[in-house]
Parts: structure tokens; sequence; C-alpha cells
């Protein structure tokens, strides 16, 4: 399957320099949670119709293969980086230590729930990098999505792990739905007096294909959402005049730096360019929502130089057309192959993508000002790039 790509790429190169790939390698299927956009959305079904791409019903819900085959193929790549994604990875701590312990890996990531970061070992946990901790915003909020005494747990886990000499990134991965006020959620996660999150990024629940008909989400994004991203940008902006410094909020501070530095971008979160994932029996996959479509595989562990891997299907012709298709990069790969959205859901989608192309473009002159002025320097957006963070909501 050859199409032409939204944005082209050398499939192997990262688009920057020193960015390094990023593999989610799926340690479980399970979960301990049942989140209501998750595992808990009740679904209506697809529509008539519309198999939708195949599914390999045979891959494994654990890791079915010998980790020294994932270390041989990691040796082909000596920047690599390891995301342990599930599930919840953290169901299995055991393949967490084993991998942290003897995996050639430049750098350790985890997205986790956060509930179980108590059954790692402080050597182990301490060798991670980042940890992307899913929480929603104040406890109604996650608890009322997550369950009851979720949002307690995770601020005990975390206050234990900086406690314990953790000294890498902490992300707040919220995923935003229309019970969200997107710009109360993310100021509290950013000073609150459980646990300040000194990293931020959110994403909307905009997997719309089946239960669309339940949602009112085009409203919502109209009334609530879109006006609370430009709050948040004039807020951000309002920080760096006062305090000197950039806050690490994913979906500004990228697509700014990039605007600053007048260049566009692949998919920003980095399907099939600078992320891949590896699944349960070794398959390589463009992307972790992609698991199980056998067709837009792009190789296996056992065989496969990371060096040399094809490059991943497209987008499409969708984006071609857009002005604003190299800040975005075409949003989603998964989204792009099964085009979840009627046509009025998908203008709101893209509509809060243009939100945020207008309100990040509108600060650009007072962000160039604090730079001129040396308040703050472009170092100050320098951030791990492809490290989980989808960075278009």
């Amino acid at each position: 399957m050859t199409i032409p790509l939204v944005v082209p790429f050398s499939p192997g190169v990262p688009i920057l320099p020193g960015i390094p790939v990023y593999y989610h390698v799926i340690l479980t299927d399970h979960c301990n949670l049942s989140c209501t956009y998750c595992r808990g959305k009740p679904f209506a079904g697809e529509e008539p119709g519309d198999p939708g791409p195949e599914i390999d019903g045979d891959l494994p819900l654990e890791l079915a293969y010998d980790p020294e085959i994932l270390y041989r193929f990691l040796e082909h790549d000596p920047d690599a980086s390891l995301i342990f994604y599930g599930g919840e990875p953290l169901l299995r701590p055991d393949l967490v230590t084993e991998m942290v312990e003897h995996a050639p890996a430049k750098r350790f990531l985890v997205q986790t729930n956060g509930l179980l970061l108590d059954r790692l070992p402080g050597h182990v946990v301490n060798r991670i990098d980042t940890l992307l901790v899913s929480i929603d915003g104040p406890r109604e909020i996650t608890d009322g999505s997550r369950g009851e005494g979720t949002y307690d747990r995770v601020m005990a886990n975390l206050k234990r792990v900086v406690a314990g000499g953790y000294r890498g990134e902490i992300i707040a991965r919220m995923t935003v739905t229309e019970r969200t006020d997107i710009a109360g959620s993310v100021r509290f996660l950013a000073e609150n007096g459980d646990f300040s999150f000194p990293s931020i990024h959110w994403q909307l629940d905009a997997d719309l294909a089946t239960d669309h008909g339940s949602r009112a989400f085009t409203g919502w994004a109209g009334r609530s959402y879109n006006p609370g991203i430009r709050a948040l940008i004039d807020d951000w902006v309002g920080r760096m005049e006062h305090d000197g410094m950039v806050p690490r909020w994913y979906p500004f501070i990228d697509p700014m730096e990039d605007l600053l530095a007048g260049r566009g971008s692949f998919l920003r979160c980095g399907a099939g360019h600078a992320n891949l994932t590896i699944m349960t029996d070794g398959s390589i996959g463009p992307c972790p929502c992609m698991v199980g479509m056998k067709e837009f595989y792009l190789g296996h562990i056992r065989s496969s130089d990371p060096r040399a891997l094809p490059s991943p299907p497209d987008t499409g012709s969708f984006c071609t057309g857009c002005p604003i298709r190299t800040f975005c990069g075409g949003r989603c790969l998964y989204a792009r192959i099964l085009s979840p959205w009627p046509e009025e859901l998908e203008r709101a989608v893209c509509g809060t993508v243009e939100n945020l192309h207008r309100g990040l473009t509108g600060a650009l002159p007072r962000v160039r000002e604090l730079l001129r002025e040396g308040t703050i320097g472009m170092e100050d957006f320098a951030h791990p790039r492809y490290n989980g963070c989808e960075i278009i909501p």
C-alpha cells in the first residue's frame, strides 16, 4: 500500500537532528481501571456496512517474546528510547525492572495511571526519565472518570516517588471530556496543595466513532473548550512575563517553538517517524492506538532493522488543502485511517486545532517581545519531542 504522505519524510530519520525514536513497548493489555472514556465506555456498535480494518485476534494479552529479542533489535539503534505502555504497564513491574536493568536503551519512560507506582523498586523508578501519569484535573473530575479514590492514590504515589529521590520529568496526562473546564483543570494541576505538576499535556476524548449520538461535543467545544484554550494561552504567556520562565504545557510549548523557529511539522505525535509501537508478539506498528491493525504493521523485532523500516501509511489527501497542516501535521494517523467523525464533528475537532493555531499565533508578538527583552530565551522552549505527548489535543 503506497500513498503519498501528507508531509514526506525519510523513514528512520528523525525530523530534527538529535531526536531519538521512541518505542512504545506494550507489556500487557490488561488494566486495573475501567475509565469512562476507555474500557468503561459504552459503545453503540460500528456503523453498518463499515467493517473497519482487520484486527489480529491472536495478539497475546501479555508480552509473549523473549526480551533478549527486543534487546538485539535495539542494539541497531544507539539512541533508542523505550516507553512502557499497556493496558497498565505497571501490572508487570517484573518486566519493567528487567528492561530497565538490561535493555540497551538510552532512556526509559512509562505511561501509567499512577496507581501502581509503589510496585517499582526505588532504583528502577529513579532510572526512568519520564513518568506520564494519567490524571484529569481536580479530585472530582479525576475520580468521576477513573473511579473513587484514584486522585488521592495517584497524588500519594507521586509524593512518595519524589521523596525517594526521583528527579526525572513528571507529566500530568489529562483526558479532556465535556465535563472538563480545561482552563480550570490545567491551572489546578499546575498549582495545587497536593502535588503541582511541572509539565502538563491533555488529549481530547474525541473517539466519537460510535457514541457521537450521545455526545454534546460540538456545543461544548465552542462554548467551553475553545474559549478555555485561549484563556490558558493568555495565562501561559502571562507566566512567562511574570516569572521569566516558560511553563512546559505541551500543546503550547511544542508548536510555539516551531512557530518561533519558522518550521512546520510532520505528525506531532511522531507516529511512524519518531514513534513506533512494539506489540506483545513483537510486531511493529506506527502507533499504540493501532495495535492489532495487521495491514499497517511495519515489521517484527525478530527480523527487522530499526534503521530500515518501511514508511507507515499516510493520512491520505484529507489534510493536503488545509492551510495549517504543517502546524497540525495531520493531527492523528489512526483517526485519518478510521475516519471516525461525521462531517459536523470533523469540523468541530478540526476547529479546536484552528482555535489553538489562532491563539498561539496571536500570542507570538508578546512572546517575541519577551525574547527581545531577554526575559526568556529560546532555550526555555526546549523540551523532549515525541515522548508520548500527542501535542495536538
